[in-house]
């Protein structure tokens, strides 16, 4: 560990969660230089949706290197990308019905939301970008200003404009619907929300805490962006690619967002890759206006047609990640019936699903036990309060009920303790009358 103590910056956070050393990693496991067995319940944070070291993927990534493949190509024609393309618009956008130009951006998420919010102001030529509550978008500035974690904004170092934020679905409570309210404000030319340029929403916030909209609440904020003129963009990045249960997150609300950014799981492998796809009639772009010297990953073009031929060339594989998540939520509903006494609920969708706590000092106990036996698992939320699961989508039923029970018992233990903790307390006060070291050895100090 020495070295990444004296070297590594400070902003490094999953391993300060998980302080070992990782040389190996397999499907839905990760091994440690020790030889250390993880099931993995975090997955690259969702960008290992087909697991890691995906054995299809994997055999043809090696023959493309072993071939002398085009490694880098900035915006090229090549042939992996053309490859991607065919597949990419024969057995996804097609068979939904969805007419969409691709953009490549540079490498990451963030890259994708920068360019569909430039390409939103471009086309409108109008400024804001109307976002949600405990919405997560990136940290690059642009995105940032458009992400609700005041952790991630005190970093910016700058002023965030260009947004406005309206409260999402549920944020009021039940029986309020948000989108109401956004078409009253749009409504009125006093009410101090310029009319934006677009709409960006997650259907499912990942990193806001596993909040799920409703399939009616997307259907009628498509309706209010549709009355107002305004663009609405599904950030995508981590819902997608089968986290809900369909390739796009937003498939069962039957909505056709004009833009979808995309990344994390897109690749397949792991490997760097994002992109925008939007209407063909906002594609306005001059050549070279919007660019980026990492926008032609053709490792990644290559494990990502392998992805769409293996795992969508037909429902199989979503209807299995739908069978799977409805087991991970009579599971989770079984243990906050079990266990809850006010500390804990369900919420999600598909295998994108959490616990969520009452507080991020409870999560964060019940991580760090469900570690101790060799677990994979973070929180999400605005104070780290949900109990996040992001398991591989191919993980087999034996290691997915493996893991959905080390949690159960990392939940029992901690409430166990929690509760422990008053009595032992008292005991401790009414010992200290014979005597404080006793008091103290009583209960382990």
């Amino acid at each position: 560990m020495k070295i990444f103590e004296e070297i590594e910056s400070e902003v490094r956070s999953y391993a300060r969660s998980f302080p070992r050393i990782f040389n190996r990693a397999k499907g839905e496991f990760l091994y440690d230089q020790e030889g250390n067995e993880y099931l993995d319940f975090l997955a690259g944070a969702g960008t290992l949706n087909y697991g890691h070291n995906n054995p299809v993927f994997k055999k043809l990534l090696l023959e493309y290197i072993e071939n002398d493949g085009i490694t880098h190509g900035l915006d090229l024609h090549t042939k992996a990308k053309g490859e991607f393309l065919e597949a990419f618009n024969e057995k996804i956008l097609k068979p939904r019905s969805l007419d969409y130009v691709v953009q490549f951006t540079g490498p990451t998420g963030t890259n994708a939301v920068e360019a569909a919010f430039k390409l939103a102001r471009n086309v409108t030529g109008r400024e804001n970008i109307i976002s949600f509550t405990n919405g997560f978008h990136g940290v690059s500035l642009g995105s940032l200003a458009a992400t609700g974690n005041s952790h991630h904004r005190g970093a910016a170092g700058v002023s965030l404009g260009g947004t406005s934020r309206i409260p999402y679905d549920g944020y009021l409570g039940d029986g309020i619907d948000t989108t109401e309210y956004l078409d009253k404000l749009l409504s009125d030319s006093s009410s101090g929300i310029d009319r934006p340029a677009a709409v960006v929403v997650e259907t499912v916030q990942g990193e806001g805490g596993i909040n799920v909209a409703s399939v009616q609440w997307l259907k009628n904020l498509e309706a209010v962006c549709r009355k107002h003129g305004v663009l609405m963009i599904v950030d995508d990045i981590q819902a997608g690619c089968g986290r809900t249960g369909t390739y796009f997150s937003f498939e069962e609300a039957g909505i056709y967002p004009d833009m979808v950014t995309l990344s994390k799981s897109l690749a397949g492998y792991g490997l760097p890759f994002a992109v925008v796809l939007f209407r063909p009639e906002l594609d306005q772009w001059k050549p070279g206006e919007h660019n980026g010297t990492f926008r032609g990953n053709n490792f990644a073009f290559v494990t990502a047609k392998a992805a769409i031929d293996h795992y969508w060339s037909d429902d199989r594989f979503s209807k299995d990640i739908q069978r799977k998540g409805r087991y991970l939520s009579e599971r989770l509903d079984a243990i906050v019936d079990k266990y809850g006494e006010g500390n804990f609920t369900a919420r999600g969708r598909g295998m994108f699903q959490g616990i969520n706590c009452v507080n991020g000092e409870l999560a964060g106990k019940i991580t760090r036990k469900a570690f101790q036996n060799n677990l994979i698992i973070e929180t999400s939320g605005a104070d780290d309060h949900v109990v996040k699961f992001l398991c591989p989508l191919v993980i087999s039923d034996e290691n997915l009920k493996k893991g959905v029970d080390i949690v159960e018992q990392a939940v029992m233990e901690v409430c166990a303790r929690e509760q422990s903790i008053p009595e032992e307390k008292a005991y401790f006060e009414e010992d200290t009358k014979a005597g404080p070291d006793r008091a103290r050895r009583a209960i382990g100090l």
